[in-house]
């Protein structure tokens, strides 16, 4: 039995999965060759995913091409609630709402991993983390699944590091055809806009601190600078810092970034990246805002033990006084901010995304007991199906080798 907050709210979920649908042609053209070969008949797939129009979709092309499918979240304020009722309304079991505490949100996975799934797609690792705790017996069935951020992939390799990684799982997150495109243009565009949507001011002029220089923090850099922000990048990883000063930003520790910048936002999947050394150090009216899978890049804590004053300023956005009567200000209670406090990647970004993981699931199936219990990388083919069907839908054409050009390149 589905665990959602108010089915009425159907209608409102029905109207954006339609809205997305009609801007997603590679996802539909997978979908129209799910529904005609029915590469799941037969399978259960258990998705712990951002719960909103466009994953909604994804559920969709995966039950019409035969499987049965639960839904849940990945993250307490990313599911909308309307697209959450939309799917139950469709026949499907969600469980899942907008603002779970920490114990609904794990029944939420447990109810969903009680499936005892085929396949799986996880979004940060929580369901994989279960499945090898305390909810083992929901993996009897399991062949394998998809992880698809950069937090659930080092959550994986850590544990094929250590031999303790029990299942198959496809590392859907470096796939050319997401971190390439999902990771840095989506996650440019769409952190910008809910940080722009949520406190209704300019980027143009302010100071703006990346944390991290992957592919997500090279994206938000790359639009900050383009809508008019003075970048500065904090890194750890020596060579990136090196790219992201050919790329022409300023680069430095988060402690001398501290008292310069205006807006911060975190992009590395690690915690206590801005900590309480710099809380000390920053203007009146920073905005603090995280676009890492989990909240605990920006230390809530020691932000929270700080402030003399803790409230509400508008809809995410939380105010925190310091005792010297500056007034810091959290977004999204630290939570990814561009689901948290939006509506996520563009419809045109995630159809390549959703694509990979629609047939890394198919890939898996169609190789029940070939694979190992480790991290695959996904098939070079399902990348280039992915990026031929998506430049065919743009109405765009490449050139091909001709014979002789591939006997030159093949030569000893």
């Amino acid at each position: 039995m589905s665990q959602i907050k108010d089915i009425t709210l159907a209608p409102g979920g029905h109207a954006k999965i339609n809205w997305v649908r009609g801007y997603m042609p590679v996802l539909n053209a997978i979908h129209e060759q799910f529904k005609i070969h029915q590469p799941f008949k037969g399978e259960k797939i258990a998705m712990s995913i951002h719960l909103e129009a466009k994953t909604a979709y994804l559920a969709m092309v995966l039950r019409d091409g035969g499987a049965e499918v639960r839904v849940t979240g990945c993250n307490p304020l990313s599911t909308q609630d309307d697209v959450a009722a939309a799917l139950v309304d469709a026949g499907f079991e969600v469980n899942a709402w907008r603002g779970v505490n920490d114990e609904e949100y794990l029944r939420h996975l447990k109810a969903t991993l009680a499936l005892c799934p085929d396949v799986l797609i996880d979004d940060g690792g929580d369901l994989i983390q279960l499945l090898h705790g305390e909810c083992r017996e929901y993996g009897k069935n399991l062949i394998g699944g998809c992880e698809e951020t950069t937090t659930g992939i080092s959550r994986l390799k850590a544990r094929e590091a250590k031999g303790m990684l029990d299942y198959t799982m496809i590392n859907v997150n470096d796939a050319n055809c997401k971190h390439l495109f999902d990771n840095r243009y989506g996650t440019g565009q769409s952190t910008l806009d809910s940080i722009m949507h949520s406190t209704n001011l300019i980027i143009a002029g302010k100071t703006v601190v990346i944390a991290g220089y992957g592919w997500c923090g090279k994206g938000v850099a790359m639009r900050a600078k383009g809508m008019g922000a003075v970048v500065i990048v904090t890194e750890i990883d020596p060579v990136k810092a090196i790219e992201a000063v050919m790329d022409g930003f300023t680069v430095m520790p988060m402690a001398d970034a501290a008292p310069l910048g205006d807006l911060f936002i975190t992009l590395t999947g690690c915690c206590d990246v801005i900590r309480a050394e710099h809380f000390k150090l920053m203007k009146d009216g920073v905005l603090l805002a995280n676009a890492g899978h989990f909240d605990v890049e920006i230390d809530k804590n020691s932000l929270a033990a700080m402030a003399t004053e803790i409230f509400e300023r508008k809809s995410d956005i939380t105010g925190y006084r310091m005792p010297d009567g500056r007034m810091l200000n959290l977004l999204a209670e630290g939570r990814l901010v561009n689901l948290a406090a939006g509506n996520g990647h563009p419809a045109e970004i995630m159809d390549m995304s959703f694509a990979i993981q629609a047939k890394s699931l198919e890939y898996l199936v169609k190789n029940k007991g070939k694979l190992q219990h480790r991290v695959y990388s996904v098939p070079e083919q399902i990348d280039n199906e992915v990026a031929a069907l998506k430049l065919a839908a743009m109405g765009k054409s490449i050139d091909t080798l001709l014979e002789h050009q591939i006997s030159y390149l093949n030569q000893i």
